[in-house]
């Protein structure tokens, strides 16, 4: 069981229990207990429990197809509205003013110059707003992440902190207005070095006396320590020592931004009942919307979030960054106003992967059998612990129970540092996790003298198989013990060999220059955060027949909107098109967590399904009674409700209609909600062939090949997206992105210097789905947008040392790096002096 040993929290004092004066009627005592009974029961069936598995339709006629997705006409024509697409009278512009040191106090800031600057309405600091702790993590209540930030505070932690808020007539008098502020700062010492932010005299990053963490679990902010989990599966330390080989490596993966199309923005204005509209590019409308008005300390019911058409998001957006700015200003102004962070901004102000340090050991026996295996991870938070222990936790969670091995060991901290704050980010800990744990398995193959593909096939997990690690890993607290009930990682690994032609290629390096290699790796990820997080739906008919769909969840681009009505189609029995889907709107939709942790799918589809069959139960109910027909003899097609032997029929609209103006008027449409219960694992098997100049150390990435099985793929065209554009992401990650700091500041936080792969940059890429079923998903369905991210890294250092004989545990794979390794490889070694030597003694 992973350790939440609590060091750290701030107490609250327990409510005072009321005084009750009324005499209570009297109870004989032996009717108590069936009393409350009887109230227990009363409350149970009124909550409704998700089911366990969904049922599997003999014939699929709207889901595993690539139905046009719902919003496609308004994308392709520019109708669809973005945040910013809309205009408002007497709107205020919103400029941050961010702090150029890494780790200061601010001793006195002077606002009068910028206030005198013609059209500037306001400026904030730390003197004019309420201090809350909170976090910024869009994570459900109690958040298990930190309660260390604030609206705005006298100490600034990272290069881009906030400084001051300014608002006013036009974006060029609120920049110039940031310029006027006078600060004098007390610069202090910074720690950027992770692996030293624990020492005994590291600055601390968070001295202030009300951050605390909400949840019972590790926080020490007096040394840096952010989180802490740790959990173990039989001794490992006898597992190596059954080991016929035990290697142990560190990994460094690196810092990378989201990088969406549409940076972090924002717009508020009071609507006519004085209540605060947030219109704002998020994946997470409802925490955003508890949070702000936990910042501003008003009331949930006094704000309203809308999410519109999002310019992606990969996980940045999970982060509450803006609303509670634009909160402010609007409320203390009385105006509509708007924030939208520059390019420059996105990167250093808003969130990042978490960097960190993973050290790998692995023992194992020279028939491929592994005996132990180690995970030992410090990872870097940044200024700020936006997702600090749920991240970590992944890292073991999400990689751990891949491959079979009796003695597993994880051990994670989490560290505070004065660098860019680390966050949600596509693959969520599995990323970094992986990258070591594969380049591991390539290394320990290679140890045994066995094929990396054999050593994975025999050691890697299948179907009816479980793993501890799923119930001692979970997020803030215990995991859920699940098996796997659907695995196509064998075919993904088989078809996959074929694609790249790995019997043929795989060692066969060239003797020119430049040479050839092969790389692999296999890949599990999750399906939402069992018994944590919920999705709920609501559907109503109209009186034509179609149906208006109304989610919480967000769809960010991915085509969730598309994949839910789909859903809903085949449980109704109509086209997906007589849906029409609205996400999400925290006074219009029902309540869903948002879009992140692979759960729109898997999650809000089980929620669509339990409201569809309610919806598609009423229907049938007034078809029967319209036609006189008996409800169990009613079927449904393509919106027409047939009596016995189809003698009978009526369409969807006649039955609304008749609903509506006619027998027992009543609106036809339900409410559902649901959890789930387990977190299937998509897996996935991916390939890279490269070619490495020896002279420049230039890495080429001539192919890659990612087969996934997410269960049945609801629209297959819209899943191989997904992980075609997944692969690029982390193909992206590997080989080029990189922050460059000086004293904390980044030095390329523009994309002419922070190098993102595009369509031109494109290798020979082939991705397939690999079909199974997994009945705890609707119709079959696992997740899959996050797991492809996870290849790029391993499957190509695996590739490189396959080519040139050297292992890279620092990326990205820049020239310089390979080119310094194989230098380095190629030095000749000094030997060390025996110890006689050291000893004096004469030759």
């Amino acid at each position: 069981m992973a350790k939440t040993t609590k060091k750290e929290t701030v107490k609250k004092a327990a409510p005072k229990k009321a005084t009750v004066t009324a005499k209570k009627p009297a109870v004989k005592k032996a009717s108590a207990p069936k009393a409350a009974a009887k109230t227990k029961a009363a409350l149970e069936s009124a909550i409704p429990e998700s089911p366990l598995v969904f049922e599997r339709p003999e014939k699929f006629e709207q889901v595993k197809h690539s139905l046009e997705k719902v919003d496609a006409l308004g994308l392709v024509c520019g109708t669809q509205k973005y945040v910013g697409d809309i205009d408002m009278p007497n709107l205020l512009h919103v400029k941050v003013l961010g702090s150029p040191h890494a780790h200061a106090r601010i001793k006195k800031i002077d606002t009068g110059d910028a206030l005198k600057l013609p059209g500037v309405v306001a400026v904030y600091t730390y003197k004019d707003v309420p201090r809350v702790p909170r976090t910024t993590a869009g994570q459900g209540w109690p958040e298990p992440s930190p309660y260390d930030t604030y609206l705005l505070d006298s100490k600034v932690r990272f290069v881009g902190d906030r400084v001051a808020i300014v608002a006013a007539e036009t974006i060029e008098a609120a920049e110039e207005a940031c310029k006027k502020i006078k600060v004098d700062y007390e610069v202090l010492e910074a720690v950027f070095d992770p692996e030293k932010a624990m020492d005994k005299g590291a600055p601390v990053i968070h001295d202030e006396k009300d951050a605390y963490v909400p949840i019972p679990i590790f926080y020490d902010k007096s040394r840096n320590h952010a989180s802490h989990v740790e959990t173990k599966v039989g001794d490992v330390e006898k597992g190596y020592k059954e080991a016929d080989v035990v290697l142990e490596k560190k990994f460094y993966p690196h810092y990378a931004q989201h990088c969406p199309i549409e940076p972090h923005i924002c717009m508020a204005w009071l609507d006519e009942n004085d209540r605060l509209v947030l219109r704002t590019s998020t994946q997470v409308p409802f925490h955003a919307r508890r949070i702000t008005a936990q910042t501003l300390q008003i009331p949930i019911k006094k704000i309203r979030v809308i999410k519109p058409r999002i310019g992606g998001a990969f996980g940045t957006k999970q982060e509450v960054l803006l609303e509670d700015i634009c909160g402010l200003v609007t409320l203390r102004t009385r105006r509509p106003c708007k924030l939208a962070l520059t390019r420059s901004e996105e990167f250093m102000s808003s969130r990042t992967r978490h960097p960190m340090v993973v050290k790998i050991k692995m023992g194992a026996k020279k028939d491929g059998t592994i005996t132990a295996l180690s995970m030992r991870i410090i990872s870097n938070t940044g200024a700020y612990g936006s997702h600090a222990l749920t991240v970590l936790s992944n890292c073991g969670s999400k990689v751990l129970p891949l491959y079979r091995a009796n003695n597993i060991e994880f051990v994670g901290d989490t560290v505070y540092t004065n660098l860019p704050v680390g966050g949600a980010y596509r693959g969520y800990g599995a990323t970094q996790a992986c990258f070591g744990t594969e380049s591991l398995m390539d290394d320990m193959a290679e140890a045994i003298g066995m094929d990396p593909i054999k050593f994975r096939q025999k050691n890697h997990i299948v179907e009816g198989e479980s793993s501890p690690i799923f119930k001692a890993l979970g997020e803030g607290r215990e995991g859920v013990d699940m098996a796997i009930g659907s695995c196509g990682l064998a075919e993904c690994i088989t078809k996959g060999m074929k694609l790249i032609d790995w019997k043929k290629k795989y060692g066969k390096k060239g003797t020119g220059t430049k040479r050839r290699g092969l790389g692999m790796c296999c890949l599990m990820q999750g399906s939402s955060i069992p018994e944590i997080d919920m999705g709920s739906v609501f559907i109503k008919m109209n009186e034509d027949g179609s149906f208006n769909m109304l989610l919480g969840a967000t769809d960010l681009g991915t085509g969730s909107d598309t994949v839910m009505a789909q859903i809903a189609a085949e449980t109704l029995g109509c086209k997906h098109t007589d849906l029409i889907v609205y996400s999400s709107d925290t006074d219009m939709t029902p309540f869903d967590v948002g879009a992140y942790a692979s759960s729109t799918t898997y999650l809000t589809g089980g929620a669509v399904i339990t409201t569809a069959k309610k919806v598609r139960d009423q229907i049938i109910a007034v078809a029967a009674l319209k036609m006189g027909e008996k409800p169990e003899d009613i079927t449904i097609k393509d919106g027409i409700c047939y009596g016995k032997g189809k003698k009978n029929k009526v369409t969807f609209g006649d039955v609304s209609r008749y609903s509506l103006y006619e027998n027992k008027q009543f609106q036809i449409g339900a409410i559902g909600s649901h959890i789930s219960h387990a977190s299937p694992p998509p897996f996935a098997a991916h390939f890279a062939e490269v070619e490495v100049d020896t002279e420049t150390g230039e890495v080429k990435l001539l192919s890659y090949v990612a087969g996934v099985d997410c269960g049945t793929a609801i629209n297959p065209q819209l899943a191989d997206g997904q992980t075609q554009g997944a692969c690029m992401n982390g193909i992206s990650f590997a080989l080029t992105e990189e922050y460059i700091f000086d004293n904390g500041k980044m030095l390329n936080s523009t994309f002419g210097n922070y190098k993102i792969w595009g369509t031109k940059d494109m290798p020979n890429l082939q991705t397939f789905l690999v079909d199974s079923y997994e009945n705890t998903g609707p119709y079959g369905a696992k997740s899959v947008s996050e797991i492809s991210i996870n290849g790029g890294l391993p499957a190509i250092a695996n590739a490189i040392k396959n080519a040139v004989g050297v292992r890279l545990t620092r990326p990205p794979f820049t020239a310089e790096k390979v080119l310094k390794a194989m230098k380095e490889l190629k030095a000749p070694k000094v030997e060390a002096p025996k110890a006689a030597a050291k000893k004096g003694k004469k030759k």
